[in-house]
This record gives structure tokens, sequence and C-alpha cells, in this order.
């Protein structure tokens, strides 16, 4: 049985018609199945195992695919990717990241505090995206 965020962009990509092949697969499996968050060539290493020579384009692709489509988040500061357990579809990101073990918490604030949104429009600025990231120590490590 497949995960939830599995599962849901499986069948979103047979609903859109977009080509599930092994390497993107296989790129959302090793995301989803990792609890921390995965560099590019992390990924590409734990690839190789089951796939033959895997080449860093091929990740790029996949993770680029999946970031577009909203079901992985790219961690700015880590440069590491993560499934994404909210709806794939919510605008902006916020991540909670833990300094001494590395848990990266998703905290589903799918819109702007009210204080950006005054400060976007007195700017007359119309973000595309939004990503927060607040690094500090999480409660097991406290």
């Amino acid at each position: 049985m497949l995960n939830y965020p599995l599962q849901k962009a499986f069948e979103y990509c047979e609903q859109q018609h977009f080509r599930l092949t092994r390497p993107r697969t296989r790129v959302l499996e090793i995301i989803a199945e990792s609890s921390k968050p995965l560099g590019a060539y992390e990924i590409l290493a734990e690839l190789a195992k089951t796939e033959n020579n895997p080449k860093p384009p091929t990740i790029y692709r996949a993770l680029e695919f999946w970031k577009e489509h909203g079901f992985i988040h790219r961690i700015e500061s880590l440069n590491a990717y993560l499934i994404c357990n909210a709806d794939h579809q919510h605008q902006g990101s916020q991540f909670l990241i833990c300094d001494n073990c590395g848990d990266v918490i998703e905290a589903h604030i799918c819109s702007l505090p009210n204080a950006l949104k005054e400060r976007v429009a007195s700017n007359s600025f119309k973000p595309s995206s939004w990503n927060f990231e607040v690094h500090g120590v999480c409660s097991d490590c406290r």
C-alpha cells in the first residue's frame, strides 16, 4: 500500500496524462521514504542502487517535475528536498528546521500572514510563490 503523498502524486499524474518514468517514480519514492530532507546527490546514490548508472540530469529533471507540481519542496537553506505532506496545490511553504538533529516540519500555513500581505500590497507586488524557513531547536533536542 502506497503512502498518501505517493498515491496522490501518482493519481494526479494519471489524471493529467503525465509520464511516470521509472527514474521519476523512484526519485519521489526515495524522497517519500526518507525521514530527513535529501540532497540531489544523496537521491542519486539511492537511485543508483536500483537503476543502471543514473546521471545527475535525470535526478534534476525529476526533482523539477515533482517540485513544479507541488509534490516536493526544496529546503533552500539545506539545498535539499522533502516530500509535501499537505495538499500539493498550496501556494506557500514554511519549514521549522532543527539545527541539531536536522528534522524539518512543514508548518502548513497556506496564506501569507496579514503583515506580509499588507507589505506586498503596498509595494504593488504580486507573489508567485513563497517559502519561509525558521531554524532553531526541536522539542526532542531541547
